[in-house]
């Protein structure tokens, strides 16, 4: 059994109720990452990227750094354990990993373009095509199975690409360490970044929406109303205006399936609700974005950092292992932004319209109140008052389950709860993601901690002091000036547009390869992530220094 460093059962503040001691003896960590806020009934119940799909992942790579990834719902907050293998199962599966996971980082990409991605392209289309005025409610219900698997489908896709990015990224890392004697965080950092991906993609396109307004003396007059029903109202009354919005249709069309947080159904997607997007063009106009600055800052840092590391290796043998690791995890960077937009964005967008439009056909049925009611259901719930209305009262059940999920944003989730081992903290791989186990030694050390520093993880090089900005939601993003230091729990793909803003980043969670990480080194900003504190220590209007060098961020008030 691995050496125990730490246990937490829960108390007054924090209750846990424990199923079983042997719940209890597993690390579970709270999934900030992906699910900052209270969860819903249904995505718990079936939407949540662990359990089944996870214990495909580890079966089918053999991965000896555990056999699954189940999650407990803790005070309405998600919290997740890794399930460890038995060390001598562990050691018989290891050298079978071995051996296919570099043919995985070699030929997933082809894969991906030829199988893959066509694949997830036809399941989406089916969802997006489906006939919902149409339909009964028993052919909705079907419906929502064949979702179903279409979502676990692409949640096994997923696994399979995270695992052979990571083999990629991880050859790449240790032969640069084996070439040039040591790790450089910040140089490899700015090196393995992408500048072809969908992220990029959606930036370029709202660009090009913003130059139009510019450029159009109507339109702009239009968007210096300022408000997004107002503008969307003006737009729809003049001619100008409604040319305008079939540009922004066609954009909502291509870029629209994604929520302001990605892992959940609750929240309103950009293909329903084009207010964000209206938001971040008036965002663009005013600070007169200019997406190819940007673009090529980006480019031209990572050939600098490329540059610096072969300027460092004279060997022609070992410039050229350096070159072919470099070849691959270069090609394999896009994948991070892809299986965002395609995967984690596109297929619980599309989930929750399904939802959404059962929720419809019940209300219309007079079953429900409202249309996302179906949300605030379990599956088996969901599908038991569809066809037995009088089942149970289920608006009352509904509406207190909304109270609840209210009343659950007044508590502070701890990073962690049950038992940390040596094994849980240091040796298995994918909580460094949530700022593991950084987050475990801070706490412990949190006696010595000074008032006016917050600490976390250096996830982006650079120094910058300048004003901070607590945001809770893209709803807010108006309120973000130019040059500003934003202060989150989170980011996602959706948040990518505020980039184009801020002067440097601090949130909650995170690790050095979660998205704030990655895309603040896309972008060229300072950022510290996983710092557990950032928005309960920084206020807006504070002027902070922001160290993404050593993972300080000092608060000078």
């Amino acid at each position: 059994m691995s050496e125990v460093l730490g246990t937490y059962f829960g108390d007054d503040k924090f209750p846990v109720n424990w199923e079983s001691e042997v719940e209890k003896q597993l690390h579970w960590f709270y999934d900030d990452l992906h699910c900052p806020n209270p969860i819903s009934p249904m995505y718990f119940d079936i939407g949540g990227w662990w359990g089944d799909t996870c214990a495909y992942m580890y079966r089918r790579f053999g991965a000896p750094f555990g056999k699954g990834w189940i999650a407990k719902k803790i005070n309405n907050y998600v919290y997740t354990a890794v399930l460890p293998r038995e060390p001598e199962e562990a050691q018989k599966i290891a050298p079978y990993y071995s051996a296919v996971m570099p043919v995985y980082a070699e030929k997933f990409l082809d894969w991906w373009k030829e199988r893959y991605l066509p694949e997830i392209i036809r399941n989406n289309e089916y969802l997006d095509n489906f006939p919902y005025d149409k339909a009964t409610i028993p052919e909705l219900l079907i419906h929502l199975e064949e979702a179903l698997d279409i979502q676990e489908r692409h949640f096994k896709i997923h696994w399979i690409l995270n695992l052979a990015q990571f083999q990629a990224f991880l050859e790449f890392r240790a032969i640069y360490k084996e070439v040039l004697g040591a790790e450089d965080p910040d140089n490899i950092g700015k090196i393995l970044v992408s500048d072809n991906d969908r992220n990029w993609d959606s930036i370029r396109e709202l660009w090009k929406l913003k130059e139009k307004i510019k450029s159009n003396p109507d339109l702009r007059k239009l968007f210096d109303l300022k408000e997004p029903n107002k503008i969307m109202t003006a737009l729809k009354e003049v001619d100008t205006g409604q040319e305008f919005l079939k540009d922004l249709a066609a954009y909502q069309k291509e870029y629209g399936y994604k929520a302001i947080y990605t892992h959940e159904y609750i929240y309103p997607t950009w293909i329903e609700d084009p207010t964000p997007i209206i938001e971040m063009l008036i965002n663009y106009l005013d600070t007169d974005y200019d997406f190819n600055a940007a673009y090529n800052k980006c480019c031209q840092e990572r050939e600098q950092a490329i540059k610096d590391m072969f300027d460092r290796v004279k060997d022609e043998q070992a410039r050229a292992k350096l070159q072919k690791a470099l070849d691959l995890a270069l090609r394999m960077a896009p994948l991070t932004p892809d299986h965002h937009f395609y995967i984690d964005q596109g297929t619980y967008a599309r989930m929750r319209l399904v939802l959404i439009n059962i929720g419809k056909a019940l209300v219309k049925a007079g079953i429900l109140e409202q249309a996302d009611d179906t949300i605030f259901l379990t599956y088996d719930e969901l599908r038991q008052i569809a066809v037995t209305p009088q089942a149970f009262d289920v608006k009352t059940l509904v509406r207190n389950r909304r109270a609840e999920r209210e009343a659950a944003f007044k508590i502070h989730p701890p990073d962690w709860v049950g038992t940390v081992t040596r094994w849980s903290l240091y040796e298995e791989p994918y909580k460094t993601l949530w700022g593991f186990p950084e987050k475990f030694e801070k706490a412990a050390a949190k006696a010595e901690e000074v008032v006016d520093v917050v600490k976390g993880l250096p996830a982006s090089p650079g120094v910058v002091e300048g004003i901070a900005r607590y945001v809770v939601s893209p709803a807010e993003f108006d309120q973000v000036q130019k040059g500003e230091i934003l202060i989150c729990k989170m980011t996602n793909p959706a948040w990518v547009v505020v980039f184009t803003k801020i002067a440097g980043l601090v949130t909650d969670a995170g690790g050095v390869l979660a998205h704030p990480a990655v895309v603040s080194r896309e972008f060229g900003i300072p950022a510290v992530v996983g710092t557990s504190n950032a928005t309960q220590k920084i206020k807006t209007g504070d002027r902070i220094r922001v160290n993404g060098n050593t993972g300080v961020v000092e608060i000078i008030r």
